[in-house]
């Protein structure tokens, strides 16, 4: 057995161990079910842990992570995470939380060859596309590449809007609100990127869909 592997077995016994010395229900009452009114979706850089990132306990944030933390309206796993937790679990919130240096958005900006992951990055070459003007007009490359990475946030949070998911709960009444934050892994620091959708109000008309 590695000495790595060794030790995560050991801090999840510690782990448990803490816990339990300040709240012995603490497992047996997580255990009962789940009322979480946050849904992160997030980048999977491991550097980007939701629950710590806002100090949240076990039980109180639904997370679904994947590369450059994208919405893609045929991403089966995503609309499945998304469906089930504005659906069942009632969530209030839900948080796309990019980051800055994130390694798919700087991949997105370069033309070489990764691998299968080359097709996952063409999705965030669109929104290079979408916004190509603005982005080449900034001439210092690393604060195009946080433009970008910001500039794909926002894209994924209207893309959240676009899906019939949310806008579904919208027209039954539900209290459903979407965000776009950005994490810098140089400070630990959230930011609010003002995109932030209680209705598809803002939505083109031609998203706008009608139940």
């Amino acid at each position: 057995m590695s000495e790595f592997y060794k030790k995560i077995i050991d801090n999840n016994k510690k782990w448990v161990d803490s816990k339990l010395k300040v709240d012995p229900d603490f497992f047996k009452d997580l255990s009962k079910g789940q009322n979480p009114p946050l849904l992160w979706i997030g980048c999977s850089d491991s550097r980007v842990p939701a629950n710590e990132i806002i100090g949240a306990t076990p039980g109180e944030v639904f997370v679904h992570r994947n590369i450059a933390n994208m919405v893609i309206h045929s991403d089966m796993n995503m609309l499945s995470v998304l469906d089930y937790a504005v659906n069942a679990l009632k969530v209030k919130h839900v948080i796309v939380c990019g980051h800055y240096g994130c390694g798919g958005v700087k991949a997105a900006m370069g033309n070489s060859s990764i691998g299968v992951i080359d097709n996952w990055i063409r999705h965030i070459k669109d929104v290079y596309r979408f916004n190509q003007a603005e982005l080449d007009s900034i001439e210092n490359e690393e604060e195009r590449f946080n433009k970008f990475v910001e500039l794909n946030v926002k894209e994924q949070v209207f893309d959240l809007a676009k899906t019939s998911i949310v806008q579904s709960a919208w027209k039954a009444g539900q209290d459903l609100t979407i965000h776009g934050w950005v994490y810098g892994l140089n400070s630990g620091y959230v930011t609010d990127l003002g995109v932030n959708f209680k209705n598809n109000d803002e939505l083109d008309e031609v998203y706008q869909l009608k139940f």
